[in-house]
């Protein structure tokens, strides 16, 4: 298999990124579950709010299936969630218990069937979906263009404002290490 760093490298807009960072890595998170809480608590906030929303939820509440389907929505709310991101964190807890997902059942499945298997939960979208691929499960090629962050280190890199279709065209460059080149365009803007 060849090395992700030399196929990044090869791409001239992401050849100084790896020189800036080092060589950037992806490990599956030690625990699933909690890292698609983290996921959901970090939609559409600015990284300082999620970061004290998701502090607040660890210190309140074991984070794992058993702990989080009974909570009532207030009590979720009480740590900052909006009611539509407690519900989603239930509906998800339930999944996982009543599905059995862990990292191991997730192993055979296709990127795009864990995607269409998440996208049945209620609150979980592609771009909840595609986070969990790469930081839940550590696959290395997956390219989340619905995050706004991707989309800003896309334009700063290329100094181009293109679309999110010609961003995904783009990035089959990177194939098979798309999430890694990933972790680069959030380093351009974090």
């Amino acid at each position: 298999m060849s090395d992700p760093h030399d196929i990044l490298r090869d791409d001239p807009g992401i050849k100084p990124l790896v020189a800036e960072h080092g060589e950037l890595t992806l490990e599956p998170a030690r625990d699933p579950f909690e890292r698609l809480v983290v996921s959901i608590v970090r939609q559409q906030l600015s990284i300082a709010s999620a970061d004290a929303i998701r502090e607040r939820l660890f210190e309140r509440f074991t984070v794992e299936p058993s702990s989080l389907r009974a909570p009532s929505i207030d009590a979720l709310a009480d740590v900052g969630l909006s009611e539509r991101k407690a519900e989603t964190i239930r509906n998800v807890a339930v999944a996982f218990e009543k599905r059995g997902y862990s990292r191991d059942y997730f192993a055979e499945h296709t990127d795009g069937e864990v995607v269409a298997e998440l996208t049945e939960i209620t609150g979980i979208g592609p771009w909840t979906a595609k986070m969990f691929l790469v930081y839940g499960l550590g696959r290395e090629d997956v390219f989340p263009v619905e995050d706004l962050g991707i989309r800003k280190g896309m334009w700063a890199v290329f100094d181009d404002e293109m679309d999110r279709a010609a961003m995904v065209e783009r990035a089959e460059r990177w194939r098979p290490y798309r999430s890694i080149a990933s972790l680069y365009l959030w380093r351009v803007v974090d």
